[in-house]
């Protein structure tokens, strides 16, 4: 687990976290009326957690996001492994797999129902409750 000291929260850090607790409020109120766009804002919030809790953590990816000029989906992949061994929280892994689960198979498919996103929800709300925790102790 990381020190607070190791972690550093830039303004683009609290942008993410603001973006991800935006992407999650929209994404529980169109479970039941819209469960395709509901997967994916839900998605949209797991990314963006990552990248606050990646540049938070000051991490190489993190770094390479903003040399390049973005993020691509090798990089978060590799992000969403640095972030959970640096807070030492392996579920973060299978967090992000519900998330991806979510878009492709929630939006990109349009196989879930509006139950199977429900029941995926606390997963997504997870991740952005670990990003706003660790933000708040700063």
């Amino acid at each position: 687990m990381c020190s607070n000291t190791d972690i550093e929260l830039p303004g683009e850090v609290l942008k993410h976290i603001e973006i991800a607790e935006k992407f999650l409020v929209e994404g529980r109120e169109l479970i039941d009326k819209d469960p395709v766009q509901a997967s994916e804002k839900l998605y949209k919030a797991a990314e963006e957690t990552i990248k606050a809790l990646a540049t938070a953590l000051n991490l190489p990816e993190a770094r390479r996001a903003i040399e390049s000029g973005g993020w691509w989906s090798k990089l978060l992949e590799k992000a969403i492994q640095s972030v959970a061994k640096a807070l030492g929280v392996k579920e973060f892994i299978l967090w992000w797999d519900v998330a991806f689960k979510l878009h492709v198979k929630g939006f990109h498919e349009a196989k879930l129902s509006s139950e199977d996103v429900k029941e995926r929800y606390e997963y997504i709300e997870a991740m952005v409750n670990l990003a706003k925790r660790i933000s708040q102790k700063q």
